[in-house]
């Protein structure tokens, strides 16, 4: 079976997730982005997630993190929980 691990960041606005994506691209450190600004609990770890299988996770959060690049921030993903930006950190 599938498996993944990934961190993110969690912001309730769009606008918000663009600006922070924008940031990492330029070089800030994705861990202490999410440290700083992430809404999740997850964001004390640096947006950690650990491993996880398909169905884990929320269908939009799911459908990025088992098909988008590894490594790459990918976002916005927008769920009912608010404004995901995703890095995959591995797939098997």
């Amino acid at each position: 079976m599938a498996k993944a691990s990934a961190r993110h960041i969690l912001v309730p606005t769009e606008e918000e997730c663009n600006n922070l994506k924008t940031e990492i691209e330029a070089g800030a450190d994705f861990e202490k982005i999410a440290e700083k600004h992430s809404k999740c609990p997850s964001g004390k770890q640096g947006g950690a997630l650990g491993e996880f299988s398909p169905g884990q996770m929320v269908k939009e959060f799911d459908e990025v993190v088992f098909s988008g690049e590894i490594g790459k921030v990918l976002g916005p993903v927008k769920t009912q929980f608010g404004y995901h930006l995703i890095e995959v950190t591995d797939r098997t």
